[in-house]
């Protein structure tokens, strides 16, 4: 029995470790590609991706990316053929989330965790935004 808990628990740990691993080189690598591209004004995860990097008060950077994530979202599920059906999209959204999630446990514990937290929930939008430009871009060249 508490080998098997053992094992559960292990199994749980490299899951969790291939998933932030994964989503850690999902994000480099992406980054590269769309960090040549300029952004949208309409989006303020730029904007809040470079005051992180100050020493600015984190107040109101959880809501200016939440309304990025719902806009990005509601083009996702609205516009034909704008669709992330890819496993590292889907990925990228669920490290959101989970960024998102730890950002609240750890935003008056940990102010530095919870910063870079918001700085990778930014950079995860800034990734999905550039692949729907892109693929927006291919759909109107076509």
């Amino acid at each position: 029995m508490v080998v098997s808990i053992l094992i559960i628990a292990f199994s749980f740990g490299l899951l969790l470790y291939w998933f932030r691993y994964s989503c850690i080189l999902l994000l480099r690598s992406s980054m590269l590609e769309v960090g040549a591209r300029g952004g949208n004004a309409q989006f303020s995860f730029r904007e809040v991706r470079e005051q992180l990097r100050g020493a600015m008060p984190m107040d109101g950077f959880e809501r200016a990316l939440e309304r990025d994530y719902h806009l990005l979202t509601y083009l996702i599920e609205h516009a034909a053929g704008l669709d992330l059906n890819s496993v590292e999209d889907r990925l990228l959204v669920v490290d959101y989330r989970v960024m998102q999630l730890y950002y609240r446990v750890m935003r008056s514990a940990a102010p530095e965790s919870a910063r870079s937290a918001l700085a990778e929930m930014a950079d995860v939008l800034s990734v999905l935004a550039g692949r729907l430009d892109k693929r927006a871009g291919v759909r109107s060249e076509a």
